[in-house]
């Protein structure tokens, strides 16, 4: 743990999240006080966590992967065994009347296991390619028992990202995506029927207006009603009378989208494009493997969930329970994104810091 100095902020990073931030609780607290109130602790927590992860040199993590890897096994599996059911996902525990997703907690693990895996490894051959194929495995098996789709494509996404970034010959994708893609027309008898509706509803939109097709529609009247600068925060019918399901997690865009406008629609994307674009930047300034596949592996979870959670809205994606990170509803969800901050703000700090030292 290092000394706190405010010199290990960068606001680059850190003022973009918080603008989110307020653009969600503005909304939070047009639609529900009790939202609102929540969110504002679960703030507080991430901005915490975000400090504590800031002072964490992320070298620090790389002497323990073997224990990162089994705590990430051991929590997925404590979530199967004693997890409660919400939505169908079995992905949540109870502690003290607090619902908790382990699998958001355990998002920045994974990436830095993964991270530290490909980094430390000599060569970018088959063997290693498979061998990290056969680390995440396991992890998206259970995250998949729970079940949780959205949550597994989160994961292999960032996943996918740091095998792209990492350098392996693009043959090998290839050989990965026939596996996958040949067998998947079996695969679809295994789905279960709200998943097969999900996929219908994606390439139709109308095809079930009150049944699985009710969620897109009313996402899209949502956004659509708000017209260019919106009906103004607590006017919006779809989101205040409940016309929208899911209003402040999975469809807060379209919440906002009809208070704010287009102009609230497109802030959200451009705040959520240059904090990309920053986090992009920190990774082309490091030198060290590991610390520029954690970057990388944070870059491909936040862009991933972005787009699936806005393509959700304006349905373009299916259905799949994913936030929009620092604006939807949710505790999880938010404070693992300012855990997320404060590791990419650590490390370009120390990267900073580095360079310093080899000049002077």
């Amino acid at each position: 743990m290092n000394r706190f100095s405010i010199h290990r902020i960068d606001f680059s990073l850190l003022i973009p999240a918080v603008l989110l931030v307020v653009l969600s609780l503005s909304t939070l607290l047009s639609i529900d006080f009790l939202f609102f109130r929540q969110q504002v602790l679960f703030l507080l927590s991430g901005i915490f966590l975000y400090f504590v992860f800031l002072n964490i040199d992320y070298r620090f993590f790389a002497l323990y992967p073997k224990y990162l890897y089994a705590l990430i096994i051991i929590g997925f599996i404590i979530v199967l065994t004693f997890g409660t059911v919400v939505n169908g996902s079995k992905s949540w525990l109870v502690i003290f009347g607090i619902h908790l997703q382990v699998e958001e907690f355990l998002k920045p693990f994974f990436i830095i296991v993964i991270a530290h895996f490909l980094a430390y490894a000599k060569y970018p051959n088959i063997a290693k390619y498979f061998l990290a194929m056969l680390i995440a495995f396991p992890i998206l098996v259970l995250i998949l028992r729970q079940p949780d789709t959205g949550t597994a494509l989160m994961y292999i996404a960032s996943f996918v990202g740091m095998l792209l970034m990492y350098g392996f010959p693009m043959k090998y994708y290839f050989l990965s995506l026939l596996a996958v893609t040949v067998p998947a027309p079996f695969a679809l008898q295994f789905l279960k029927p709200y998943q097969k509706e999900r996929l219908v509803t994606l390439f139709n939109l109308t095809a079930d207006p009150s049944g699985s097709s009710y969620n897109a529609i009313q996402a899209l009247i949502s956004i659509g009603s708000g017209g260019f600068f919106g009906k103004g925060l607590g006017e919006g019918t779809q989101s205040v009378l409940r016309f929208l399901p899911e209003r402040q997690t999975d469809f807060i865009f379209a919440s906002i989208s009809e208070g704010l406008g287009f102009l609230g629609g497109v802030s959200i994307i451009a705040l959520m494009f240059f904090l990309l674009y920053r986090i992009y930047r920190v990774s082309q300034r490091l030198d060290d493997t590991y610390a520029y596949l954690i970057v990388m592996g944070i870059f491909f979870l936040l862009l991933a969930q972005s787009i699936t959670n806005i393509g959700m809205n304006m349905g373009m994606m299916p259905i799949i329970g994913v936030t929009l990170p620092f604006v939807s509803y949710g505790g999880s969800s938010l404070v693992t994104t300012f855990i997320l901050l404060g590791i990419v703000s650590s490390i370009g700090y120390e990267n900073k810091k580095h360079r310093t030292i080899e000049i002077g």
